[in-house]
């Protein structure tokens, strides 16, 4: 049986994390117009190795992991870094931010069914609630956008029979299915690994999968051109990104079930336009102020405590 407080505690790490997320997405883009994105993600994963390789040590009261669990090991971080990484930033660059964020909107109702088909998770109308409060007001701050925001289109010949959109929306939609088995995966995880492993374990992974391209993109890149400015907010963005939310994220869905923790993610814009508004000097109009009160509205029905229960299933 949970108590209030753990309860509470794995809520404040979910939000903590969703915020952190969305905080360095939005700190990130001077990054991405200073380095590839691909080498850019190569040194984080590489930083992020080097700054928890005492997280990679079995608890004592771990059992050894299992041949399937190394296999979720490897699919958490293919799915949820390597691949999420490449089909949301390719999809993006195909479709406009319009799309992306609609698409994206859909994510906690795809771990929501997710989470029922593969963990066996009950959900309550009150979930369905607050999943719907989140994908509404998600796609309503896209949709808010889109008298700013023009798809860019090229001149690149079809592919596989597919225009440059309708690549980018199979794209986006591949990059909401790898994060919500990114959030499934990592439930079955925690039931048996600490979270501080699972983040070293998986970002070890992603370093893995990432050498490739970032190898060959960090020969041919001129380092000394960055300026040191740039070196801070990337030690930032690594640790952000690699250790801290990764761990938080964990940390929570330890006690919080994973359709219940896919509301969470609304935070992510949340917190990126705030970032916007108080550092960047961006703006917000009175329709994205209501997108983002309906998303809201979502993460208090997720957490409110059902009445006269504190166990797991009677909360869902």
């Amino acid at each position: 049986m949970q108590t209030r407080n753990q309860r509470a505690l794995a809520y404040a790490s979910l939000a903590l994390c969703m915020t952190l997320v969305g905080a360095y997405v939005a700190l990130s883009k001077p990054l991405v117009a200073a380095i590839p994105v691909l080498l850019l993600a190569w040194l984080r994963f590489g930083m992020g190795a080097l700054a928890m390789p005492h997280w990679l040590r079995r608890a004592p009261h771990e059992p050894a992991l299992t041949a399937r669990t190394k296999r979720l090991l490897f699919l958490e971080s293919l799915l949820g870094n390597f691949l999420f990484s490449i089909c949301m930033l390719y999809g993006v660059s195909m479709t406009s931010a319009v799309w992306a964020g609609v698409i994206l909107a859909a994510l906690p109702a795809v771990a929501a069914l997710m989470s029922w088909l593969f963990l066996g998770e009950r959900i309550g109308a009150r979930t369905w609630a607050a999943i719907a409060c989140a994908v509404i007001g998600i796609g309503l701050f896209s949709l808010s956008k889109q008298p700013h925001v023009e798809t860019i289109q090229q001149a690149v010949p079809p592919i596989l029979g597919l225009s440059r959109e309708t690549l980018g929306i199979a794209l986006l939609i591949g990059a909401v299915l790898c994060e919500a088995a990114y959030i499934v995966i990592g439930k079955k995880l925690t039931a048996s690994i600490a979270p501080k492993r699972i983040a070293a374990i998986i970002n070890l992974w992603g370093w893995v999968l990432m050498t490739p391209p970032g190898l060959y993109l960090a020969l041919r890149f001129d380092f000394a051109g960055v300026p040191a400015t740039m070196w801070l907010l990337l030690l930032f963005y690594a640790l952000a990104a690699s250790v801290w939310t990764v761990w938080l994220w964990m940390t929570g869905l330890r006690t919080v079930p994973a359709a219940k923790a896919a509301v969470f993610t609304v935070l992510l814009p949340v917190s990126a336009a705030a970032v916007g508004v108080l550092l960047l000097g961006e703006t917000l109009q009175g329709l994205q102020w209501l997108a983002f009160g309906i998303a809201l509205l979502g993460v208090v029905l997720a957490t409110l405590p059902a009445r006269g229960a504190l166990t797991p299933d009677a909360a869902r």
